[in-house]
């Protein structure tokens, strides 16, 4: 196979026009394959998802600057973690506050408090 015929997108991996032969394959050792994760300070791992949910995860990102699905759903995973740890931190400081009878600071962008919560001025 030259480089001509080979697709430059994650679908030749997908589709087995690359990385199928079995010439090329080797198991690595445990030594490399965790000199591996360490470097790129990344772990693997297998999850299932429907399949129209990552036909529409490759749809996404092409159009995206054209980065791989991978990229994308590792991208989307980090903006989640990084909103939750935020509204948790929240969530911890507000009781904190409410414990010690402080006045809650208004942030602008945080959610209000729902009305049973209000305290008459």
């Amino acid at each position: 196979m030259n480089k001509q015929s080979i697709p430059a997108t994650d679908d030749a991996w997908d589709e087995r026009i690359l990385g199928a032969d079995e010439e090329f394959v080797e198991v690595a050792d445990e030594k490399l394959e965790a000199a591996a994760d360490e470097g790129s300070g990344t772990l693997l791992i297998s999850i299932r998802v429907q399949k129209a949910m990552l036909e529409d995860f490759k749809i996404i990102a092409s159009l995206n600057k054209g980065i791989g699905y991978q990229t994308l759903m590792k991208q989307i995973m980090q903006r989640f973690v990084d909103c939750e740890k935020k509204r948790i931190f929240r969530e911890l400081a507000l009781e904190k506050l409410k414990s010690q009878n402080k006045a809650i600071p208004v942030i602008q962008g945080a959610r209000t408090r729902p009305a049973r919560q209000r305290r008459a001025a």
